[in-house]
């Protein structure tokens, strides 16, 4: 059974703040007739301005959703309104779901089950591509010889930056310019990062973050130019540092790995516990990051997932639930990007377990070693409190980590606080904590 959401998990659902609102303004009692509630799916009819009602229905396993309204927006607010309703304890059990929900939630599995099977032809295509098709090995030589250019022009540019000074560098042209030369470049991931270049200008602290910035863009050159090699010479240890650092900075050059190639891999089955989450746009393009612990293995993971301006994105994995599941992780010295590859029968959630300040920087030292590059990481810190100038930082019997600058006074973690010590789950970013979730005295997750 699975256990039911707060109020702050459903609205966390939502798309936007109007949906929350809307949905706010549906989840009376009176507004619905037909609910119920079974383990994994939930349903109801909504009284709207037609004169048949909506027919809304969750699958509470996944989750997934599904309204008969006109709504672009996913999820609607019929379903989010269901959901509250649910959360209040207004929606009563019942042995099994309707008929229209039962073939809804038929209708997902199988066409689960059929991706599955187009999945593992995509893999034996590919794998018979791979295994007789000369002009591919061309492409990928070609690519190679365009980014070792790509990159060594950019080194050279690095080395003018710091050989004529950064005074004049708050001019976005010289990076707008550098950036479309690294697409030409077939260096994507590169020329992400140096089109964000500009968003270290902020601040009085401006000079130290661009040559921060800088150092980590010459590193990633080196790397490029210099570990082939190594790993190359390492022979039997090519599966150790050096192989797992290439990957590392071929990931973050651009070179793709596709989800088809991660799911082909092993996968750690665990208990993970849901973080929380954060929502950036890039271009028109919405990122949404998930974070994970797993209980048992005690590994970090990251679950990415991008769309559109104004479309819905995965919202899956319910931030405060532990869902048991496999995750397979795309390779690195320091795996943490992951896709959940399979989920198995839901599991009770309830506060992480989490760890002393030192503890954590001891882990995130550990990251960066794996990962240069690495520019957050999930920590569940134990017993700490707000404190300091404008309870600005999370402190505890080891230490104190500050908040990050966007983080603001964090008056929701104060006042669940109280001065009491919390289990706080937050992201650890070079600039501070991000924090993301905490648990009151009764274990109720509240969402920062």
């Amino acid at each position: 059974m699975i256990e039911r959401w707060n109020r702050d998990q459903v609205l966390a659902l939502a798309p936007d703040a109007s949906s929350q609102k809307a949905a706010q303004g549906v989840s009376s009692p009176g507004k619905w007739s037909g609910t119920g509630v079974t383990d994994d799916a939930l349903w109801g009819e909504c009284k709207g301005s037609g004169s048949k009602p909506y027919r809304a229905c969750v699958d509470l396993s996944e989750p997934a959703y599904r309204c008969t309204c006109p709504s672009r927006k996913f999820p609607c607010k019929h379903a989010l309104g269901l959901l509250l309703l649910w959360s209040a304890g207004g929606v009563p059990d019942a042995g099994e779901p309707a008929d229209w929900v039962g073939e809804w939630l038929d209708g997902r599995r199988d066409r689960a089950a059929k991706a599955v099977d187009r999945a593992a032809e995509a893999g034996q295509a590919r794998a018979a591509k791979a295994e007789s098709g000369p002009a591919d090995g061309r492409r990928a030589a070609q690519r190679e010889q365009r980014v070792t250019a790509g990159l060594a022009d950019l080194e050279r540019w690095l080395g003018d930056q710091i050989r004529q000074g950064i005074a004049g560098s708050r001019r976005h042209d010289q990076w707008d310019e550098l950036a479309k030369r690294l697409i030409d470049a077939q260096a994507p991931g590169v020329a992400g990062t140096v089109s964000r270049l500009g968003t270290v200008l902020d601040g009085d602290d401006w000079p130290a973050r661009l040559l921060g910035e800088y150092a980590l863009l010459h590193l990633l050159c080196v790397a490029h130019r210099t570990l082939p090699e190594r790993v190359a010479g390492a022979g039997a240890e090519a599966g150790g540092a050096p192989a797992g650092l290439l990957e590392r900075a071929r990931d973050r050059i651009g070179f793709p790995v596709t989800k088809e190639e991660v799911l082909a891999g092993e996968t750690v089955r665990d208990r993970w516990d849901v973080l929380g989450r954060r929502d950036e746009t890039h271009d028109r393009l919405i990122a949404r990051r998930v974070w994970l612990r797993g209980r048992a293995s005690g590994r970090a993971a990251l679950v990415l997932s991008f769309a559109p301006t104004g479309q819905a994105l995965d919202a899956s994995l319910v931030t405060g639930t532990t869902v048991d599941a496999e995750l397979a992780f795309y390779p690195g010295s320091a795996p943490l990007r992951a896709v959940v590859a399979a989920r198995h029968e839901a599991v009770p959630a309830g506060p992480p377990p989490g760890t002393a300040v030192d503890r954590a920087l001891d882990e995130v030292a550990a990251a960066l070693a794996g990962d240069p590059w690495l520019d957050s990481w999930p920590v569940v810190l134990e017993g700490v409190t707000p404190a300091g100038d404008g309870m600005r930082i999370l402190a505890g019997p080891s230490g104190g980590l500050p908040l990050h600058p966007s983080a603001g006074t964090p008056w929701r973690l104060i006042a669940t606080s109280g001065g009491r010590p919390l289990t706080v789950a937050a992201e650890w970013t070079p600039r501070g904590l991000r924090p993301l979730t905490t648990w009151d005295e009764e274990g109720r997750v509240i969402i920062l």
